[in-house]
């Protein structure tokens, strides 16, 4: 039977007396893009944080590629890449230097992945090679998240976990990483997606999920949903907001629209 490459058991976390996460269970397979969606504040970005090994649950269980986070943490992080919404990089180095850097981290004897020549590719594929030893400083927002989509994906890990990918990005190059995203999961890597575009989830999504006030609501593709929702004939948009409760902006809507 094949393990899932993500898999989240009652996976809780509190800060104080607050609750973000709820009891999540979830359960990602090999090679799926999967979505992950819910309006601000439902407990999306606590819970990617969780997967990436950035913050520990209160309780619960998460396992990746069959290792577990709490007993296995290191190995679990070497086996996922994390794209955050808002990168941090050290400024004082150049985008090669930093690539080397991400690269010295993640491979050693046992791990021989080439990842100077891949780097190459995504960064010829981003339109970054040329400014690959300029200090980070430098760089727009854009160019940015391109050299940390480029630390990753250079690396080929199994899980890549991605928080607002196109954040930042011109056109073009939101293009190419949802055809990277494509052409990943073809070849067996699983993509967990965060996004506010229901068009990009829509798009790329196999399967969802959307979470609010800290607990999944429903789980599926995007027919299942309508099914769920009872918006046969309705978007991504309609379902998602229908599930969360805010269909009340159609009312607002028409207050603007005839005031």
């Amino acid at each position: 039977m094949t393990i899932p490459v993500l898999t989240l058991h009652s996976l809780t976390k509190c800060f104080d007396q607050f609750t973000a996460v709820d009891h999540l269970d979830l359960a990602v397979s090999q090679g799926e893009i999967f979505g992950f969606l819910g309006p601000n504040g439902a407990g999306k970005t606590t819970t990617i944080k969780m997967i990436a090994g950035l913050l520990q649950p209160t309780s619960g269980s998460l396992n990746i590629c069959g290792h577990s986070m709490s007993t296995s943490a290191k190995i679990c992080r070497e086996i996922t890449g994390y794209i955050p919404d808002r990168p941090f990089i050290y400024e004082k180095l150049t985008g090669s230097e930093y690539l080397n850097f991400i690269g010295s981290l993640y491979t050693n004897k046992k791990t021989k992945i080439n990842y100077r020549e891949r780097s190459k590719k995504y960064l010829q594929l981003f339109d970054i090679q040329e400014w690959q030893d300029n200090l980070i400083e430098s760089y727009s927002h854009g160019m940015r998240q391109k050299l940390i989509m480029t630390s990753i994906f250079m690396l080929d890990q199994p899980l890549i976990v991605v928080d607002e990918p196109m954040v930042g990005l011109d056109p073009k190059s939101a293009r190419i990483v949802k055809e990277l995203f494509k052409r990943k999961a073809r070849n067996g890597k699983t993509i967990f997606l965060s996004t506010h575009s229901m068009e990009i989830a829509e798009e790329l999504c196999s399967r969802l999920s959307i979470i609010a006030n800290g607990s999944i609501i429903a789980t599926g593709s995007v027919e299942a949903l309508k099914d769920q929702s009872d918006r046969g004939d309705g978007n991504l948009e309609d379902i998602f907001l229908q599930l969360t409760g805010a269909f009340e902006l159609q009312k607002i809507i028409a207050a603007l629209r005839n005031d």
